[in-house]
């Protein structure tokens, strides 16, 4: 397993992880991320939840580990961003109802569709485009709302 994909992969692991140990032991600290899932819970939120998927021209291990990089210099931090994530396509799961035409995958729920809006027009998200389109053979966005269970 190449370094980028257990990276990946224990962060995957760790958010679920602490997401869990806040909902089995509510006594537990919350952080800033717990705060922003479970905050006013008697108001229903609906997330924009913008998940994009980058087929590249070269699919080298290489290329992909370049643009998962430059989805996390770019794309993270944004204001409104509830959860943010970037990695490549899990080569191990190949079931007949995996799509499996994309190398890159970006994943990033925001709070509501103005933060999501706000992305989308702001520099580092257009210069994140700018250096890196000339990669893509295929871009794919599925975007949804989404409300959390409360």
């Amino acid at each position: 397993m190449t370094p980028w994909l257990r990276q990946a992969l224990l962060a995957g692991i760790a958010f679920v992880a602490g997401v869990l140990v806040t909902r089995l032991w509510p006594s537990a600290e919350r952080g800033p991320l717990d705060d922003r899932l479970y905050a006013q819970e008697q108001q229903p939120a609906t997330w924009l939840v913008h998940n994009v998927y980058f087929s590249l021209k070269d699919n080298t291990p290489q290329a992909r580990a370049q643009l998962v990089e430059a989805c996390h210099k770019y794309l993270s931090g944004h204001e409104g961003t509830v959860f943010y994530a970037a990695g490549i396509l899990a080569e191990d799961l190949n079931r007949p109802v995996n799509d499996r035409d994309f190398d890159v995958a970006l994943h990033i729920v925001f709070k509501d569709k103005a933060a999501h809006d706000r992305y989308q027009e702001h520099p580092r998200h257009k210069k994140f485009i700018e250096e890196n389109e000339r990669l893509w053979k295929k871009v794919r966005v599925f975007d949804s709302y989404a409300s959390p269970k409360r």
